[in-house]
């Protein structure tokens, strides 16, 4: 069997099982395990297991199940619609006030999880009935926080980037400190698109309903500036040095459910079990993935898939901006079909060396792949930040949240094409914070 044959045998394999709605970890490993028997027979038995199980044994991912703990305690508490509620008090005066809340809040909220899931469903669950109370489309309501979401695996600790610096054996603190502008700018473009775009269909009126004295407006500050400190130091300690990412994230943890049990006053067992269920839940479903994605780029490496894939993408002769474009074309086809974590384990080790000969830098490289996942997390057939607008708000029809979020995927793009313009964005802050890599 040809490697070619082979590559469109396992894929065509994988939509199969994916169009069955089975989940994404078992279809990755079912496919892949199918491809492996047929070409190597039972002897694949012996290799199954010990495959998997390297892909997750790794103590670096101990920050995974650490940072997403950190984020199940703010999303279970009421620290997310405290959250919410402060930044609605000082924006409600501008243009589309209140999706700007939204997005910023999403882009806070993004640094306390490093998960975009949690982020969308944290805030989705005060914002998108708060915006429809106040006169909002829903494709408006929807479609901000679908993509607001998004930031949650972008800006730092994001689960996505130390999944990468594993797979090409990259620091994590250097790519976390490459993310901070990157984040900072794009969430501001989506504000900048927000108010453009309130503007222009006439929503002001919407955000100059309510009016609050600044006493009101600083009563939430005493709730939030905790965890804004615990983010601070979290980073701090990452791009000083002073611990490994792993470290940062159980200590970040532990800190940020101190500050939700004390100030929420959440000292029953069933919010606690709460928490901890729920960090559980998305913890095993990413290790999952990222153990299932791991035989599955073994399948593809055995069948030569990969080499093959690999050696044609190399021998273009092509410019370099001209491969880049492919290998993003390319990697935004598969973030339509799989979620960021199994996109990044099966391709960065295949695409790190051939971005590198090409001349371009793996960590600005990083961020630009990141930016393409979230187009990825709100664009169809597997969308998962649809799925969780959906759940937040199943009245909804989905059409109208593609139709919210599309502007923003148009916004992804453009802060894409700048990163490409001005890479320095990406890279001026690791080659200040940690020398430049000769």
């Amino acid at each position: 069997m040809s490697p070619t044959f082979a590559g469109l045998t396992i894929i065509a394999a994988l939509f199969v099982l994916l169009g069955t709605g089975m989940p994404i970890a078992f279809a990755l490993g079912l496919a892949a395990f199918l491809a492996l028997f047929l070409e190597s027979g039972v002897g694949i038995f012996y290799v199954l297991g010990d495959t998997m199980f390297s892909g997750i044994a790794n103590l670096a991912y101990v920050a995974i199940p650490m940072f997403v703990l950190m984020g199940a305690a703010v999303a279970s508490s009421p620290a997310g619609a405290d959250l919410y509620t402060s930044l609605d008090r000082w924006l409600n005066r501008v243009p589309g006030g209140l999706v700007l809340s939204n997005i910023g809040a999403c882009g806070i909220f993004s640094g306390m999880t490093g998960s975009s899931p949690a982020t969308c469903a944290a805030i989705g669950k005060m914002g998108i009935p708060e915006m429809l109370r106040r006169g909002y489309p829903t494709s408006v309501a929807t479609g901000s926080i679908a993509a607001g979401g998004t930031l949650g695996i972008l800006i730092p600790p994001s689960v996505t980037l130390i999944v990468y610096g594993i797979a090409t054996e990259t620091s994590i603190g250097r790519l976390f400190m490459a993310g901070v502008f990157p984040g900072i700018m794009l969430t501001f473009m989506f504000m900048i698109w927000a108010i453009v775009d309130c503007k222009r269909k006439g929503y002001e009126f919407n955000t100059r309903a309510l009016r609050f004295t600044m006493r009101e407006r600083l009563a939430g500050l005493p709730r939030v500036l905790p965890f804004l400190l615990i983010i601070a130091g979290t980073l701090y300690v990452l791009y000083g040095g002073i611990a490994t990412p792993s470290e940062a994230a159980g200590v970040g943890a532990m800190l940020t459910l101190l500050v939700v049990v004390i100030a929420y006053r959440l000292f029953r067992f069933r919010p606690i079990a709460g928490i901890f269920g729920s960090a559980m839940r998305e913890s095993v479903m990413i290790m999952m993935i990222m153990a299932a994605a791991e035989l599955f780029a073994f399948a593809l490496s055995s069948l030569f898939i990969t080499q093959t894939v690999a050696a044609a993408i190399a021998d273009m002769e092509v410019n370099r901006w001209v491969l880049m474009g492919i290998i993003n074309l390319f990697l935004l086809v598969a973030g339509m079909f799989l979620p960021p974590v199994a996109v990044i384990v099966m391709t960065a080790p295949m695409l790190f060396p051939i971005i590198t000969q090409a001349g371009f830098d793996p960590y600005w490289f990083a961020i630009v792949l990141t930016i393409n996942m979230e187009v990825g997390l709100i664009t169809p057939p597997i969308g998962l930040n649809l799925f969780v607008i959906n759940a937040i708000a199943p009245d909804v029809p989905t059409r109208d949240i593609l139709w919210g979020a599309l502007p923003y995927v148009l916004v992804m793009f453009l802060a894409i094409i700048i990163l490409c313009i001005f890479p320095s964005i990406a890279t001026w802050l690791p080659n200040q914070m940690m020398g430049v890599i000769q």
